[in-house]
């Protein structure tokens, strides 16, 4: 009886920080929604309903940027302030915070809290971790100085330098968490040709999705031969997806008279840029999503659910596996045995953990979008499965619809970002420990019919 205690103490420790992470990360929504209703935090003096401000924190939290309210004219500053700490927050990681404050109130971190944060920042080993999380703070604040400062210079051309000042600050936090909330009604729309403005906003969600162990083996090693698998995978990857995506917006909506086609050459080229990247990682426009060609709201709805790197502040399954999913596949049409790439073999335990985290995300969009079904009547599917899918992979994007969602299609939306942020981080962890568990006992071996 003794021994049988022992073992399930043992096991519920083992699923810990999985449940720390989904706790940690409902606790600061729950928080956000509480500060959010507070009437100061609103130009009306009329506090948001729990509906509402649960739906705009966990946007803020999971760093997606869809929104029910119109972000500059329905928060004051207080409450602008308080979805940028969120935004901030969950970019990190509420752990990446908690460590920030032991290391700086000196106190010792144990296992445990190596663990979590292992998860949390979805690196290989506990090695390292810590000096990473100092890595992480400071390439983050560094990056959103350089680019809050870039952006107010460019925007005190036509504004206040105190109101720049705040724009820059504001977009450049949005921007390098790919949380994508804006402060004007159309975005950045009214910037739509402007070279200083999307340079800066993509470079920032650029860099901020491709994830922070990228970002500290570059600036560690600084040669391309140097560099881990995984570096050369998002790299090669993400600037591929970039500049095919781009070419392919531009293509689908050329002749589009209420995106591309009233533009100049020049503007069109800019705008393809910008939404051909920004759907894997951040929910800024210059376009009108909902007046987008289907054809272009289908292949966005791919790259949603691909997403960023991980260990990003991006969502989306991620790119690697995404990468290694069509490697799969290349060697099972080809009858090779193994995968390789850049001369490296790939471990057939993360190949089986790739499928899984796909195959589980593409349940929680069904399933989401299914419901929806049911309570936004009338709306179309293909409306209602961008809205979904931007929302599984906290990107943020929306066709014009997500303020005329239902109350109970605000709550599927919440859980769906929820999922999204949460969800491959909790699966990851109990998939990596449970693939440490071999059975002794192996049963016959018998073949079935597929495909």
């Amino acid at each position: 009886m003794l021994l049988y205690k022992s073992r399930k103490r043992h096991k519920i420790k083992k699923l810990e920080p999985a449940t720390i992470l989904f706790s940690g990360f409902l606790g600061l929504i729950l928080l956000g929604t509480g500060l959010l209703m507070i009437p100061a935090a609103t130009s009306d003096r009329h506090h948001l309903s729990f509906i509402d401000a649960l739906f705009e924190a966990t946007s803020a939290v999971c760093v997606t940027g869809l929104a029910v309210v119109d972000t500059g004219t329905t928060f004051t500053l207080f409450g602008q302030i308080i979805l940028l700490v969120l935004i901030q927050v969950g970019g990190w990681g509420f752990m990446t915070i908690g460590i920030l404050m032991f290391i700086i109130l000196g106190k010792k971190i144990g296992l445990q809290q190596r663990l979590i944060l292992k998860e949390s920042l979805n690196t290989f080993s506990l090695q390292g971790v810590i000096a990473l999380v100092r890595r992480v703070v400071l390439i983050t604040l560094a990056v959103e100085a350089i680019g809050a400062l870039v952006l107010a210079i460019r925007w005190s051309q036509e504004m206040s330098w105190g109101k720049a000042i705040y724009y820059g600050i504001f977009h450049s936090i949005s921007a390098f968490n790919n949380a994508g909330f804006g402060l004007e009604p159309d975005n950045l729309s009214k910037w739509v040709g402007d070279p200083t403005v999307n340079i800066v906003i993509t470079l920032l969600f650029i860099i901020g999705g491709t994830g922070f162990f990228v970002i500290a083996d570059i600036l560690e090693k600084r040669s391309i031969r140097k560099f881990s698998l995984h570096t050369k995978i998002v790299l090669v990857s993400t600037i591929l997806l970039n500049v095919v995506s781009t070419l392919v917006i531009f293509a689908l909506e050329y002749h589009n008279a209420n995106t591309l086609g009233k533009l100049g050459m020049g503007d069109k080229w800019w705008a393809a840029y910008f939404q051909g990247v920004v759907p894997r990682t951040a929910g800024f426009n210059t376009l009108d999503i909902g007046e987008l060609t289907l054809s272009s709201k289908v292949y966005m709805m791919g790259l949603m659910f691909i997403g960023a790197a991980p260990g990003s502040t991006g969502g989306g399954i991620k790119i690697t596996t995404f990468v290694l999913i069509l490697l799969a596949l290349w060697v099972v049409l080809t009858n090779k045995e193994d995968i390789n790439v850049f001369q490296r073999r790939i471990p057939k335990s993360l190949i089986y953990r790739a499928f899984s985290i796909a195959t589980s995300a593409m349940i929680f969009v069904f399933v989401i979008f299914f419901l929806l079904t049911i309570t936004e009547k009338g709306v179309d599917m293909s409306t209602l499965l961008f809205e979904t899918i931007s929302a599984s992979g906290t990107v943020g994007l929306s066709a014009n619809f997500t303020g005329d969602l239902s109350p109970a299609g605000r709550i599927l939306i919440t859980i769906m970002m929820f999922i999204g942020r949460v969800g491959p981080l909790t699966i990851g962890f109990v998939l990596a420990i449970r693939s440490n568990k071999q059975s002794k006992i192996r049963y016959a071996e018998e073949k079935i019919l597929i495909g």
